[in-house]
């Protein structure tokens, strides 16, 4: 990983987090880069990185510029093992890597593709994050299969956890950016809209920033997303924690908060949208009047 912020700030991770400063992190990549052709959906492997590098370097600088503070490495099932099985399933398997990084001398941020039901072994949220503290990890929470909400019900039984066995640690959430309210335990692979057909379930950048703020009001300092979180909600973090942080990203230089840029618009009715009541009460139609809102996991 590689820390970007303030210009001249290199601080480390542990020290950010120590001091209650948000860190942001960084979003889709496989999704993303699939849809934009530069990755094969199926398993997933990151060719992308050897056959395509600017298409890389250019979704990174998206991220960078909507307000991640971390990049992360496009690794994702990058080696025989993972080809075989998408790791962090299960508490035990995510003990056994937090006990070999901590021989590196780093801190160690660990998270899990686990919802409110826990793991695949049916260990409880709160229980796996007081495994993953003691095994040595520093910031522990929950990344991937699940959307905003359902991320955050998970987050707020680990906190519990760790708050009932007397442990602290920083927590960290990157959520899904789309909803996923229906998944049952093994998220959203078992919906029978993934993966090509997601796009109904994307998340609005308003959805974002009421992600960004729960989070925050939960005590989670490390706030990001995983797939289908595009630069744009990144930017909706970055805006959502700006009093917090201080300062607004690049990517914000051409956003208007709160949709206030449509108040130059020549339509009256459209300038009557720049306000926040307007885009924070809105529920959005999806277009589709004979599709379910909701679908039946396959698994």
């Amino acid at each position: 990983m590689a820390a970007a912020g303030v210009p001249g700030d290199r601080k480390g991770i542990l020290e950010r987090l120590d001091s209650g400063e948000v860190v942001i992190g960084d979003g889709s990549f496989l999704i993303t880069l699939e849809k934009r052709g530069y990755v094969k959906a199926g398993r997933w492997t990151p060719e992308a990185v050897v056959e395509h590098p600017n298409a890389v370097r250019q979704l990174h600088m998206e991220f960078l510029r909507a307000g991640s503070n971390v990049m992360q490495t496009f690794t994702f099932s990058a080696s025989e093992d993972n080809m075989e099985s998408k790791y962090f399933e299960h508490a035990e398997e995510a003990v056994w890597a937090v006990e070999v990084l901590k021989e590196a001398g780093k801190p160690v941020a660990a998270t899990m593709c686990i919802g409110p039901e826990g793991d695949m072994h049916d260990v409880p949220p709160g229980e796996c994050a007081v495994k993953l503290v003691k095994a040595g990890a520093s910031i522990v929470g929950v990344n991937c299969r699940f959307g905003p909400s359902t991320s955050l019900r998970t987050m707020k039984l680990m906190k519990e956890g760790l708050q009932a066995a007397g442990l602290k640690a920083h927590l960290i959430v990157q959520s899904l950016g789309f909803h996923t309210p229906d998944c049952g335990k093994g998220g959203f692979l078992d919906l029978p809209e993934y993966p090509f057909a997601l796009e109904p379930r994307v998340a609005t950048r308003w959805d974002i920033q009421k992600y960004a703020r729960e989070a925050y009001n939960l005590g989670i300092r490390y706030i990001g997303g995983c797939c289908g979180f595009e630069p744009y909600h990144i930017r909706a973090i970055a805006e959502e924690l700006a009093p917090e942080r201080g300062f607004l990203p690049p990517a914000s230089e051409k956003h208007g908060s709160w949709g206030s840029g449509l108040d130059m618009h020549t339509k009256p009715w459209i300038r009557a949208r720049a306000r926040r009541e307007h885009w924070e009460n809105l529920l959005p139609a999806s277009g589709r009047p004979f599709c379910p809102s909701l679908s039946k996991p396959d698994a």
